[in-house]
Parts: C-alpha cells; structure tokens; sequence
C-alpha cells in the first residue's frame, strides 16, 4: 500500500537542497554506482544528444547512478519524440486536413503534448525543472589541495 503524501525525494537532492526539512537522512538509503557517461547503446539519435547534454552533469553532481540510467533513458527518448513531433507540426503547420476535407489539428500535437508531459514528470524527479532547481544549492568545488598537502595530509603546512 502507497503511503499518504508527496512521494519522497531522494537523499541527494535533499542534500543538495541544504537539507530544508532538516530531517534527519535516511542513512541506510541504498548507494548505487555513478551511471557511466558513456551514452548506452540502442538510444534513438535524438535521445543519444540528450545524454550528451544532460548526463554528465548529473553524474558530477551525485544525482544520475546506475540505478537511475532507465528513467533517464526513458526521459531522453521522450524529449527526442517530442522535438521531432514539435519539428514537423513547425514544418506542416497546427492544423491538418482530414480525408473529408476537414481542417483538423495536426494529429502530432497529442504525440507532442503527451511526450512532453511524461519528459517533465522525469525531468521534475532528476531536478531539471526551473522549480525543482530552484530548490537546489550546488556547493562550490572546494580550492585544489597543494602539493604539500597531497604528500602529507594532516600536517601543518606554513606559507613561508
């Protein structure tokens, strides 16, 4: 049986939302792997420049991991037919003729508006949404360690 409620959010974007609830994290939340940059294989050539744009990213940032490479290939398939669809209604215009003469709106505009609303469902849950970004906070790279530090970690190095 579902819980009552919002679905929860995963532990990486709670914290690189600072946490808001200030609840405390769920520790023993499974760990999976980072996903691969590679772009996987059998993606449609759309969805290919999807991951291309969009994995890394995700990747350095803790929020795409193994686990999460079929919902993100999902996304990406659904981004790519949704530019395509978009693409030909542009190029064929809003409105179509039907076999009685009709003008009729172009049947690609429910392929688009469907494909469109399943890639911001994706989108929301791996924080590529202006909204569930904003709830985000990215902590900045920390400054590159000195050669010193490297060699000897823990000790006191001066500037002199």
């Amino acid at each position: 049986m579902a819980r009552p409620g919002p679905k929860p959010k995963p532990t990486e974007l709670k914290k690189l939302a600072g946490n808001p609830g200030k609840r405390p994290l769920n520790s023993q939340e499974p760990q999976p792997e980072p996903a691969g940059t590679r772009c996987p294989h059998g993606l449609s050539d759309g969805a290919k420049k999807f991951w291309r744009k969009e994995a890394r990213d995700l990747i350095r940032l803790g929020v795409l991991t193994s686990a999460d490479v079929p919902a993100f290939l999902l996304m990406a398939e659904h981004y790519a037919i949704a530019r395509e669809a978009r693409d030909v209604i542009a190029e064929e215009g809003l409105t179509s003729v039907d076999e009685n003469g009709a003008a009729r709106k172009h049947p690609l505009l429910q392929v688009w508006r469907d494909n469109a609303t399943a890639y911001r469902m994706y989108a929301s849950e791996f924080g590529l949404t202006p909204s569930s970004r904003s709830r985000l906070t990215v902590a900045a790279p920390d400054e590159e360690p000195s050669l010193a530090e490297l060699l000897f970690p823990g000790a006191q190095v001066s500037d002199e």
